[in-house]
């Protein structure tokens, strides 16, 4: 076994106030038993997953209440988006369910694989010796999970890396803080910005107006159009099982990208117009191996989504330069970016020719520009 799958218990964690207590506290099982067998009887290897409440929230009540809730915990956008696109029908839904069952709530993450151990989607195993950490290791918790896209924007494994991290040495819990990832203990959120409480870049940046770039675009871009690099984007997961059984999925298709697009539905959490737009893997056929044409209704959800790269910097080649987004269809979602089978699901993203924003004369001052209206 490799060493982080192996069960290791280390001296200092018997000195803590969690190693004061029985085992079968929080696992279960039989302290009196003779034999191996009887004693494991019951026990829970991770006794915080599917509810934390008999065992962490005997002291940490309002923690464990929120995390039962949270979005880490239940993945619960995913079900209600997948069925949006699918036809009602009980038998095709339950063929969708068990897709999602087999292949989409592996990733769920308990308390004690934020706290104590490698999420068992990343295969699990103590990170210091069944010792609790408050605060959650970046390597072995978060990025274990949240790896192929933010952990290596974030890190520079892909592009220059974000400024906070590479230059400032920030790390994922500097923004994202308990609220943010605990949730904010409702349910039934359509996506995971509508959590309260998320990390904003305006939690401690200003929109100075002194920057000639800010007074004009104000708050009609995100700030990542501006202050982002290119990011991952994925096309075409299918998923299956093998002969054996094992759940798999098959992502043929990612790239680096960078796309702006519209926002299609301006709200209190993304009030900009322009926004990135990242593509992500769900396509029509994704289920196929669960039944035919489970997702007839794939149009009713675009899939170039709401985008946060987790690259930030300073500068970057669209902020250096007014034309490097003025007059360049090529960073725009345009029609013929997005594949044909997908152009109705993506319409209210995809930016039309007549709304691409023109080559700007560099002479121009800012006053003239605003006059002229000749701006995003």
């Amino acid at each position: 076994m490799e060493l982080h799958e192996k069960v290791l218990v280390s001296p200092d964690f018997l000195k803590t106030t969690h190693g004061e207590l029985a085992c079968t506290e929080c696992h279960g099982g039989n302290d009196i038993a003779v034999d191996m067998q009887s004693a494991h009887k019951g026990m829970q290897a991770d006794p915080t997953f599917p509810d934390a409440t008999a065992t962490c929230g005997q002291c940490h009540e309002e923690e464990a209440r929120l995390a039962k809730t949270s979005l880490h915990y239940t993945l619960g956008t995913f079900k209600p988006m997948v069925h949006k696109r699918a036809a009602g029908d009980a038998l095709q839904l339950s063929a969708l369910n068990q897709g999602m069952d087999n292949h989409c709530y592996s990733c769920h993450a308990s308390c004690g694989e934020c706290h104590v151990s490698r999420p068992n989607f990343a295969k699990g195993g103590f990170i210091s010796g069944h010792n609790f950490n408050k605060t959650p290791d970046q390597t072995n918790q978060c990025t274990a999970c949240h790896g192929s896209r933010v952990g290596n924007e974030f890190t520079g494994e892909t592009g220059s890396g974000d400024a906070h991290y590479v230059k400032h040495g920030m790390d994922c819990m500097s923004c994202h803080g308990t609220q943010d990832l605990h949730g904010d203990g409702k349910t039934g959120h359509r996506d995971r910005y509508e959590v309260e409480g998320l990390a904003s870049c305006r939690d401690c940046h200003t929109m100075d107006d002194n920057v000639e770039q800010h007074a004009i675009h104000g708050d009609k871009l995100s700030c990542n159009v501006c202050h982002s690099q290119p990011y991952a984007n994925c096309y075409g997961c299918h998923v299956g099982k093998d002969e054996e059984g094992v759940a798999f999925f098959k992502n043929p298709d990612e790239e680096e990208l960078f796309r702006i697009g519209r926002n299609p539905e301006p709200n209190p959490q993304r009030p900009e117009e322009w926004m990135l737009v990242r593509r992500v893997p769900a396509v029509p056929t994704s289920f196929e191996f669960y039944g035919e044409d489970l997702l007839p209704k794939f149009d009713q959800q675009n899939n170039w989504k709401y985008a946060s790269p987790h690259n930030i910097q300073k500068n970057t080649t669209q902020n250096r330069e007014c034309n490097n987004c003025h007059g360049n269809e090529e960073i725009f979602l345009t029609e013929d970016k997005v594949k044909p089978e997908m152009r109705a699901a993506n319409r209210p993203v995809i930016v039309p020719e007549s709304m691409l924003p023109k080559k700007q004369v560099q002479a121009e001052s800012m006053e003239k520009k605003k006059k002229k209206g000749s701006y995003f």
